[in-house]
């Protein structure tokens, strides 16, 4: 079966699916072909995966002319291609991929939600958000929620009465614990200041402006008690920090803002804890990276995170957008290091039970196996 696999752009690609498309061909026999905005990062993919790939331009944002284009591109394609099944993940790339796909009829047209932004939005954006989910949905054939977060949401707000499962416990990418394994370093030394560490986007989204006030607060009671590292990128054009927020990240020398790193294995080697108050996710694959590296984590009572963490298990729990809360718990966690230690103890193994990458993919591949029978 020739199998085609889409994101809207190839950084995607290659962080959820390294190796997948590999896998696919050796063990299953598909054909994979990858679809992507061009870049370098799809010539990688070509060249570490062993698929032909094919450059189709596509926004992230909305662009109603370049998103038509985009759609003609995409038909192009899938009528050259004439491929058995078609995969979309992320927003737009599914938008116009189930489009195209029904356009060209390809048997089997698959989805898979990541994360929903309507929930989070208002007024005009809302609507026009859950119109593009509906027809997305409208045009798959199969849905995948990543999480029964997206789950619920999907089916609570009417975007798809299609009969939409989980695989496994969530999750697209599952965690290879080989990679991501528990450093044998001693933490919550109480010698050293208790360092937590965010990994992600810094943009609104993320709590990043509840992060970096609550933390600034904190270093100003406890002087010299813990440090934040902030790992990633500031996106300006998408979702700026408030002014405030970013004056704060320049001068406060408890922050530690190193950018956008390929490798962010030293920055959980290095915390005693993640802080991760996103306003929304899908299934956050930040939280199970530090939970396998042996990081407790506090996160906000969003989709996905409450997922993977239990709340005094594994990780703290605390509403978002709420700065109070993490100053709370991110100072009690500082004063009594007894307390994250102990959830420590339980974060490699709750992530290698629910997880663990092969599961994950054993399941895709046999939705595959079944999606492809049916048709």
């Amino acid at each position: 079966m020739k199998l085609v696999r889409v994101t809207t752009v190839p950084t995607t690609m290659r962080s959820f699916c390294r190796g997948l498309f590999r896998e696919l061909q050796e063990q299953d026999g598909y054909e994979v072909v990858a679809v992507s905005s061009p870049g370098k990062e799809l010539d990688e993919i070509a060249l570490n995966e062993g698929v032909r790939t094919v450059a189709v331009p596509m926004e992230r944002h909305i662009a109603p002319l370049k998103d038509l284009v985009s759609l003609w591109r995409m038909w192009r394609v899938l009528r050259r291609e004439k491929p058995d099944m078609v995969h979309s993940m992320t927003p737009k790339a599914g938008l116009v991929t189930m489009i195209a796909a029904w356009l060209a009829r390809v048997p089997v047209r698959i989805h898979t939600f990541t994360g929903l932004v309507f929930p989070t939005s208002t007024g005009l954006k809302r609507r026009i958000l859950m119109a593009t989910d509906w027809l997305t949905c409208a045009c798959a054939t199969h849905v995948i929620p990543e999480g029964e977060g997206v789950k619920h949401d999907l089916l609570a707000n009417g975007i798809t009465r299609k009969d939409i499962r989980v695989l496994g416990y969530g999750n697209i990418r599952g965690v290879d614990l080989e990679y991501w394994s528990e450093p044998q370093v001693k933490r919550f030394d109480p010698s050293q200041p208790f360092r937590f560490v965010f990994v992600g986007r810094l943009v609104g989204d993320k709590g990043i402006n509840e992060l970096v006030a609550a933390f600034a607060r904190l270093n100003a009671e406890l002087p010299g008690r813990a440090r934040l590292t902030l790992v990633g990128r500031l996106e300006p054009e998408l979702d700026p920090l408030s002014s405030a927020t970013v004056r704060l990240i320049d001068e406060c020398d408890a922050i530690d803002a190193v950018g956008l790193k390929s490798d962010v294995r030293p920055y959980y080697a290095d915390a005693d804890a993640l802080v991760f108050p996103s306003y929304r996710e899908g299934f956050p694959n930040v939280v199970i990276e530090a939970g396998a590296m042996g990081l407790p984590s506090i996160v906000t009572d969003i989709n996905g995170s409450r997922e993977i963490v239990v709340d005094g298990e594994n990780g703290t729990i605390i509403p978002p957008r709420d700065e109070q809360a993490l100053y709370a718990v991110m100072r009690r966690w500082v004063e009594h290091p007894d307390e994250p230690r102990a959830l420590a103890v339980n974060a490699r193994r709750m992530v290698a039970e629910r997880f663990e990458q092969g599961y994950v993919r054993r399941c895709l591949r046999e939705f595959y196996k079944q999606a492809g029978s049916t048709n």
